[in-house]
């Protein structure tokens, strides 16, 4: 070891002794909150996932074939074996190349003590040696059916996460720099941090991802002009106020996921996609959604479009005066977008002239890693959840995202929050992502089964709304489809095929990065790129990309090129407060401000 990393590393007995001062210091606030958690009473566990099934039919495959099992030990010991001659190097002073090395990206072992430091080096690549074995082992387990392969992959990644040493006081460089350095109020104030979410949590662990008091509605977020020109029982109806002379004839009206709330496309006016098709001219629409409560519990999916989307194309027509309109869908709404389409066209209402699907599944047979949480079983579980309260709680769906990309949005979190001691960064994209939304009971239960689960939008009369079967082939539409290459949500296969269903012309583009960064990506940024294929012609995924041609910058453009080349008629600009229906309320509307994590329990 250098004279320089003996300095960089903490003295062993100071270590331990701020951690036994920090634990004597912190017993008490440990007690006083198990005593209270103890009065409320603690249920039995339950598998309610069926992820111990799961694992059970796992183990058994593997144990029936002890030969390859061996053979993975093997291979374990001898990069265990490599990896302690690496280390012997790094110990006498030689370089070595690494045996493992982190992916391009991973935060986790940013600190540069986790490379230049030989026993944190040992540690890291020790634990990306053994986590890539295990991860290995499982996924290659022959004989499992696919939802008990897609469990035992997932939660395996769940565990290896856990595991990391960069989520672990004694483990990590930084937070044993942090920890002398504050003689342990690092982790004084973490375990504060750590009780406070718990309280605030009701008894649950809801990690605090940014602090909400730095953003407000209407000023630093959600801050493009505009009137609340219609409401009902789920949607107020924003329009934003013209920034050009003249507006396009078309107005545009955007259909958000209520899995979330619509700001996402009006975080900052830098990065807002709303302000953006604002200022080329369009007339923007948006539906901000109700969060619903027990009330709402029997409005379905046909509600949702009823009182949704169709609400919205009427009142959109009836204060410009116009008679098409152009349509965007995010997600789930892009999901709602589709149903409508196909409503309208049994219906031969041709009031559509273009629809735009941001990262929409309209075919859900690659339903990406959520698949993990949706069979039966689970789904069946859930039902008798929301019959109860009447809606699945907000926070648990935001849980079921943020397992994605656990690194990410848990467990950066809680090194930050508990290990460093620190708050959490005030970061707008983080701040709309905990401002979860509710999901009504009936409206989840046959999204859930029938999209999901028995993926019946894409067949012609898979689905009936308002006793109308849905044919979207009888769709012919223009429509625009934007996803992303690194979509953990929709997953862009799935999307493409789900493009296909459509009658009418499409023009299928795919945009780097994933599900929120790649849609929420400005021209000004110049990031990601993306692709396009105008000469395929119902090819398969793969084939469309493989013909695909890439481009620099932001999708955005294109769009904006698309959906002006179909009609560029241009009327004076148009003034929420002098429509056909009267403003009831300033943008961003009480909708959007009523948020569960703010609300006292």
């Amino acid at each position: 070891m250098s004279d320089k990393e003996a300095k960089k590393l903490p003295d062993p007995k100071e270590i331990a002794t701020t951690y036994a001062e920090v634990a004597q210091r912190a017993a008490k606030l440990i007690g006083d909150h198990m005593q209270r958690q103890m009065k409320k009473g603690v249920g039995a566990p339950s598998d309610e996932l069926g992820v111990a099934q799961a694992y059970m039919e796992m183990m058994s495959k593997m144990l029936a074939n002890p030969y390859k099992l061996a053979q993975a030990q093997m291979n374990l010991v001898w990069d265990y074996f490599s990896l302690w001659q690496h280390s012997m190097m790094r110990f006498a002073g030689m370089s070595a190349v690494p045996i493992a090395s982190p992916k391009k990206g991973d935060k986790r072992f940013a600190d540069v003590q986790w490379e230049e430091h030989f026993l944190f080096d040992f540690m890291k690549q020790s634990y990306l040696i053994t986590a890539r074995h295990i991860h290995e082992s499982v996924s290659s387990v022959e004989g499992l059916d696919d939802v008990s392969k897609k469990k035992v992959n997932f939660f395996t990644r769940q565990f290896i996460d856990a595991l990391s040493p960069s989520n672990f006081a004694m483990t990590n460089p930084e937070v044993l720099r942090e920890t002398v350095k504050s003689n342990g109020q690092n982790l004084l104030k973490g375990f504060n941090n750590l009780l406070r979410d718990i309280e605030e949590g009701d008894g649950q662990l809801r990690v605090k991802m940014t602090d909400p008091t730095a953003f407000k509605l209407g000023e630093n977020v959600a801050s493009t002009p505009g009137k609340v020109v219609f409401q009902n029982d789920l949607i107020q109806l924003i329009q934003f106020n013209p920034t050009t002379k003249e507006q396009y004839k078309r107005p545009l009206l955007i259909i958000p996921p209520w899995i979330n709330k619509y700001y996402i496309l009006d975080l900052k006016q830098s990065n807002s996609f709303i302000k953006y098709a604002t200022d080329q001219g369009h007339t923007v629409f948006v539906i901000s959604w109700v969060n619903p409560d027990a009330k709402l519990a029997q409005k379905g999916f046909d509600d949702y479009m009823t009182e949704g989307s169709l609400a919205a194309i009427d009142a959109v027509c009836q204060q410009t005066g116009e008679k098409e309109v152009n349509l965007i869908g995010y997600c789930l709404g892009g999901t709602l977008l589709g149903s409508t389409m196909g409503y309208m066209a049994a219906k031969k209402d041709k009031r559509v002239a273009s629809a735009t699907f941001f990262v929409a599944l309209l075919d859900f047979s690659i339903p990406g890693e959520l698949g993990v949480f949706i069979d039966e079983e689970q789904v069946a579980n859930l039902e008798k959840k929301m019959s109860e309260r009447g809606y699945l709680e907000g926070s648990e769906m935001a849980g079921t995202f943020n397992m994605l990309r656990s690194n990410d949005l848990i467990w950066s979190f809680v090194v930050n929050n508990y290990l460093m001691g620190k708050d959490p960064f005030p970061f707008d994209l983080l701040f709309w992502n905990s401002d979860s939304t509710r999901m009504p009971y009936k409206m989840h239960s046959f999204y859930l089964r029938n999209m999901y689960m028995k993926n019946l939008l894409k067949e012609p009369g898979g689905i009936t709304l308002l006793d109308t079967p849905i044919d979207l082939s009888k769709v012919k539409t223009p429509s625009y489809f934007i996803s992303t290459n690194e979509d953990h949500i929709a997953p862009w296969k799935s999307t493409y095929i789900g493009s296909r269903a459509l009658g009418g012309p499409v023009r299928f583009v795919l945009g780097g990065s994933g599900h929120i960064a790649g849609i929420v990506n400005p021209p000004s940024a110049n990031k990601y790129g993306f692709w396009t294929n105008d000469k395929a012609k119902g090819d398969s995924p793969d084939e469309w990309f493989a013909g695909a041609k890439q481009h620099e910058g932001s999708w955005w453009t294109d769009w904006q090129k698309w959906i002006t080349d179909l009609d560029d008629a241009k009327v004076p600009a148009r003034d929420p407060a002098k429509g056909k229906l009267k403003p009831l309320e300033d943008a961003p509307g009480s909708f959007v401000k009523f948020r569960l994590d703010m609300q006292k329990k």
